[in-house]
């Protein structure tokens, strides 16, 4: 079958439900050639075992994937991300450089930060590699261009040592790259040259959370039941059978038929093969799904909506949820941290400059927990007044605002441990009272 054959009858069938629409979709327009491997794996996903053909668009079909998914990926793209300079020990923001205005404000001409960045962390979610193409001007990053994972072949070495990508851009030209040239974001995996694909390697997990899915969807279209025998006494030609069976489907099969009567005659009786989810274990098989699924992300069951089981409440789930922050969200901050400052900062600026996410934006929803931070942060000489109304977007006061205090008499921190003017006070005090001194 000719190649052009095969495109068209992949887009026939992309147009059935429930296929592989959304898989195509993203390569309409393009040219594709039999050397187009990562189309090739799209358009046919992954097999598993139970009979599920398991790819990125498949898997985010699931409640619990999705999910999952979208909660690393917004919660991530929604921190405030910026390039930081150190310099005589001091650090400070970089606003002046060039690539905090890229990475924080203007990524590219369509996207926001937020979408870029969710871009990014979704196709490390999914495929476990982010491929940005930087443009450079004077040797400053002006633009990033975010490359779906299937425009890009499987990165290899070199002989020169670099590492080698082919990709095809936004137009549907093809390009060779090196390592210089592209800001591959790499997961988890042993291989040094690419991470490895969790719907891949969980395929069969996956498999069996969309198969449960589907038998979950055609007890529904039959209406809760497995079906029923018609019984008779008599012996009925084929087209009878054929056009009995089809007679009952038309009128009963169906949720919307749900409840109807039935009418038999020639002695005809009805026997009901009734088969609830529970009987078929199907709720708990789709709930242990789910608890599956969130392992391969690392995300607890109860901040995607499966509270089954769950007796976490109160300082068990505030601790759930630092376990969150602390192995869920921070490796995927380091390892985008690091990609940009290896792929995107000079050799020599490296050393001045730094990328950091600030985790302090997850407590911009909740104003108790602000209010406490700002308190201990200022009450122990961190940060000063104008510095918290800087984070609430207020303007300076000055003057002793912007000095630093501790809890201890919120005294300066230049004035600790100069105990002169509290014995002046004392000592005026022991005069006027005529007493020689006032002990302590």
């Amino acid at each position: 079958m000719s190649l052009g054959r095969v495109l068209q009858v992949a887009m026939h069938k992309s147009a059935e439900p429930g296929l592989m629409k959304s898989s195509l979709a993203s390569w309409v327009g393009r040219s594709v050639t039999l050397r187009d491997s990562r189309f090739w794996r799209t358009f046919s996903g992954v097999d598993s075992a139970s009979g599920q053909m398991v790819s990125q668009r498949t898997a985010l079909q699931l409640s619990a994937c999705w999910a999952c998914v979208r909660l690393i990926a917004e919660t991530l793209a929604t921190l405030p991300l910026g390039l930081y300079e150190e310099s005589n020990g001091k650090k400070s923001v970089a606003r002046q450089h060039p690539l905090h205005y890229v990475i924080s404000t203007q990524p590219n001409a369509d996207q926001t930060p937020v979408e870029f960045w969710e871009n990014a962390l979704v196709s490390l979610l999914i495929n476990g590699n982010s491929y940005v193409v930087p443009t450079w001007q004077k040797r400053e990053v002006t633009n990033l261009e975010f490359l779906l994972p299937q425009w890009v072949e499987p990165p290899r070495r070199l002989k020169s040592g670099a590492i080698g990508y082919s990709y095809t851009d936004s137009q549907g030209e093809r390009h060779e790259a090196t390592d210089d040239e592209v800001m591959h974001t790499r997961g988890f995996g042993f291989d040094p040259l690419q991470g490895l694909s969790p719907i891949s390697q969980g395929r069969q997990v996956f498999g069996s959370a969309l198969a449960a899915d589907e038998s979950a969807g055609k007890i529904f279209a039959n209406g809760m039941k497995l079906g029923g025998v018609l019984s008779t006494e008599q012996i009925l030609k084929k087209e009878q059978r054929e056009e009995l069976r089809s007679d009952m489907a038309a009128q009963f099969a169906g949720s919307v038929n749900t409840g109807k009567t039935m009418v038999l005659e020639a002695g005809m009786k009805y026997q009901a093969v009734s088969m609830t989810p529970e009987d078929a274990q199907m709720l708990q098989t789709r709930a242990f799904n789910v608890e599956e699924i969130c392992r391969w992300f690392r995300v607890p069951p109860w901040m995607v909506g499966h509270t089954a089981n769950s007796t976490s409440w109160g300082t068990g789930m505030e601790q759930q949820m630092l376990g969150f922050l602390a192995f869920t969200l921070l490796p995927w901050m380091q390892r985008i941290e690091q990609s940009i400052e290896r792929r995107l900062l000079a050799p020599e600026q490296r050393r001045r400059f730094f990328v950091r996410f600030n985790p302090e934006g997850l407590l911009r929803a909740d104003s108790a927990a602000r209010a406490a931070f700002y308190s201990a942060m200022t009450q122990n000489g961190i940060y000063s007044r104008d510095d918290c109304r800087e984070k609430e977007n207020l303007p300076p006061v000055g003057g002793n605002a912007g000095l630093l205090t501790v809890q201890s008499n919120l005294t300066l921190l230049d004035s600790l441990g100069d105990a002169s003017e509290g014995e002046k006070a004392k000592q005026a005090l022991a005069d006027w009272l005529r007493l020689p001194s006032l002990g302590d």
